[in-house]
């Protein structure tokens, strides 16, 4: 847990500058070195160049959209993002999730609520290893699972030796669900694994998030026989794959 006793770097993309500003303020009340970029090209120049731990993203932004910048970022970097929306169609929000946000936030919303959801993002990046199953794995480490391999030390998946293409959060729900390989999870135990917040009933987005791991592992993802929806009850990770 070294990596939290250091100050976490993030870049807030946000152009209403009141609410930028008061944000900026609690989270270095908060212990964190904020960053603020106004428009969306400001931001791309800043991940491209320094170091950040975390990235808050308005998807309303003046000069492109904020699932435009989500997209870009993703092509080049893993750095958890929490999504700001103001807007009330549900889908922007899944599509977000579904190109490589990490969390969402609707506005308005409480300052605490805001800081809860960033700290949960960056300890699952921190520590994806925290569960305390023990599956069985290789001398090195690495979970094979028929053709797929899990690799918790490089954070890295790979079917047939191909990459598979996952954000962090992704990476991490997959580890845990192999780390309990055929044993159902609930969203809720999901969640308590990865040491995050409690899920509303509503919130749907690990859902999403489990459609774009079997996009990635399975070989036919409509017909997932890596992943199983056990209806009512969660997910299985199937013991035994081809």
């Amino acid at each position: 847990m070294e990596r939290m006793n250091s100050v976490d770097r993030i870049l807030l993309v946000e152009d209403d500058p009141r609410l930028a500003e008061m944000l900026t303020e609690y989270l270095g009340q908060a212990g964190f070195r904020v960053t603020h970029a106004p428009t969306g090209r400001a931001a791309m120049e800043h991940i491209a160049a320094a170091d950040i731990d975390a990235v808050i993203l308005d998807l309303m932004l003046p000069d492109m959209d904020g699932l435009d910048v989500c997209r870009q970022l993703r092509a080049t970097s893993d750095v958890p993002v929490l999504m700001l929306t103001a807007r009330g169609d549900a889908i922007d929000r899944i599509v977000g999730l579904e190109i490589g946000a990490d969390d969402y936030l609707p506005k308005p919303f409480e300052p605490r609520e805001l800081l809860a959801r960033l700290r949960a993002i960056l300890r699952r990046r921190v520590d994806p290893r925290h569960v305390d199953a023990r599956p069985a794995a290789g001398n090195d480490g690495v979970l094979r699972f028929g053709r797929l391999e899990i690799d918790p030390a490089a954070h890295a998946t790979r079917l047939d030796g191909q990459p598979c293409e996952l954000t962090a959060y992704q990476f991490d729900l997959l580890l845990v669900l192999a780390r309990h390989a055929g044993r159902v999870l609930s969203r809720d135990a999901l969640m308590d694994l990865l040491k995050g917040e409690p899920l509303e009933a509503f919130d749907r987005s690990i859902d999403v998030h489990m459609s774009r791991i079997r996009a990635a592992v399975e070989d036919d993802p409509k017909k997932p026989r890596r992943i199983i929806t056990v209806r009512g009850a969660g997910y299985l990770f199937a013991k035994v794959q081809d």
